[in-house]
């Protein structure tokens, strides 16, 4: 039902007004989508991939019951099954290219994602996207005979990618969904740049990445067992910062405001209202030392992401032969993997992904202003058309500029411009997030280039 919300501005004033409603606090339907998560079916999907027995890039592709084209064939034709039961809801589709002449990938190799698209009933191009990766590894990452199971590296993350498409196609959101099995991460990371060039190829504004990379293991090499924690990595200034952008950033801040830090901020807020017995640790680096994630090319095309994963990592688990020494087993097998733990995880992305796809565009040429003033006002550009059907107005969020997540806030209307009045603009932060009727709301935007998430 749509809410007509009339408002009536004081004259004179560039914000506040007289009298307005307030969308709801919360997103009902996302305790019912995070309720719905199935560890058992995450099992089950991670079952079925690590009987590939590998799914190394460069493995084989003709068998239909070993290597990597199984498993892509098997994911795609997942896909195909759960569209078939919300009425042909997903477009599924293969994005590939064949690489050649790298380090990891010396020999000719077509290198092979799975993607799913759930389009938006009101702005279909607008997308947000959970991926996992296909391929696995064993200790010789050039080794694609070998068996490498890959069953919390990252066929928990693929699983995660499948369970969300089953329970998010069950209902229907303004914006559009991307659920992406992504390939030739371990070789390089290919896939990821794949696909982020054939988004921007399409016109499709990808406004969130949440990958996830390994969301399985509750029991770290350090032996803390925690199940009640996970980690967000996201990059502090975003990678195509130009030299004049950061010329400005010096001035006015926004070193941990880029617009991947700022999904971080709110996937922190997600897992507190919606995913219970979860708390995320925000971790202000791109990713782990001397490593990388799928998120990161999408960061480099300029597409905010982040990285979601287990707390406590077994090293012993990951890039590794199977075998047992000095009493030491190695391997990344099926029985190491917290199956309860990987749904808690899909649950988070599940709840994230329903707000963001649900929300109205998001604010777009942010701008604040209030220098030697006992005031601060910010300002942005309100979208038209009917991608902003479901707009209801707008939230203002401020903190103090060494507090690590948004402390205070006030929804202000369906406006463009608003005064806080007697709020120093040199104390604080500032951002702006959109509101949708039914509570839906899209990340908070920092006012100029260091945090824009682009155009709506």
């Amino acid at each position: 039902m749509r809410i007509i919300v009339s408002m009536v501005l004081a004259a004179g004033l560039t914000g506040a007004a007289s009298a307005q409603v307030a969308p709801p606090s919360e997103v009902l339907d996302v305790h019912d989508h995070v309720a719905a998560v199935s560890a058992e079916r995450i099992e089950q999907d991670i079952t079925t991939l690590v009987s590939f027995g590998t799914r190394h890039t460069a493995s084989e592709t003709e068998s239909d019951t070993r290597g990597i084209g199984a498993a892509r064939r098997w994911i795609y034709d997942e896909f195909e099954r759960i569209s078939a039961e919300c009425g042909g809801c997903l477009e599924v589709m293969y994005v590939s290219e064949t690489i050649s002449g790298e380090r990891r990938i010396p020999d000719p190799v077509d290198v092979v994602s799975v993607i799913a698209i759930q389009r938006g009933t009101l702005d279909p191009d607008r997308m947000v996207v959970m991926s996992g990766d296909i391929d696995s590894r064993a200790s010789d990452v050039m080794d694609a005979e070998i068996d490498a199971p890959g069953a919390n590296d990252n066929a928990s993350g693929v699983a995660g990618v499948l369970e969300a498409a089953r329970v998010l196609t069950q209902d229907e959101f303004a914006g559009s969904i991307m659920y992406a099995a992504l390939a030739g991460e371990e070789q390089g990371l290919f896939g990821g740049r794949i696909v982020a060039d054939y988004a921007l190829e399409q016109g499709w504004r990808l406004k969130a990445v949440i990958n996830n990379d390994m969301i399985g293991n509750s029991a770290g090499i350090d032996g803390v067992v925690n199940n009640s924690t996970a980690r967000v990595f996201s990059e502090g200034t975003r990678a195509t910062e130009t030299p004049e952008e950061a010329r400005i950033r010096r001035f006015t801040g926004g070193e941990v405001d880029s617009p991947s830090r700022n999904l971080a901020r709110f996937i922190d807020r997600t897992a507190d209202q919606y995913v219970p017995n979860l708390d995320v640790m925000m971790v202000y680096r791109l990713d782990r030392f001397g490593r990388g994630g799928h998120h990161r090319p999408f960061n480099e095309a300029g597409m905010p992401g982040v990285r979601i994963m287990e707390t406590h990592e077994d090293y012993n688990r990951q890039h590794q032969d199977i075998r047992v020494e000095d009493g030491i087993e190695y391997g990344d097998v099926l029985e190491a993997v917290d199956f309860d733990y990987a749904a808690k995880l899909t649950g988070l992305n599940v709840a994230t992904l329903a707000q963001l796809a649900g929300a109205p565009p998001f604010p777009a040429e942010v701008s604040i202003s209030g220098a030697v003033q006992p005031s601060t006002t910010l300002s942005w550009a309100r979208p038209e058309g009917e991608q902003a059907d479901n707009l209801m107005g707008y939230r203002i969020y401020w903190r103090l500029t060494d507090a690590p997540q948004w402390t205070h806030s006030r929804y202000v209307g369906d406006v463009t411009e608003y005064t806080l009045e007697n709020i120093v603009i040199d104390n604080y932060y500032f951002g702006v997030s959109s509101v949708a009727p039914d509570g839906s709301e899209s990340p908070v935007v920092f006012p100029g280039p260091a945090g824009s998430f682009g155009g709506y």
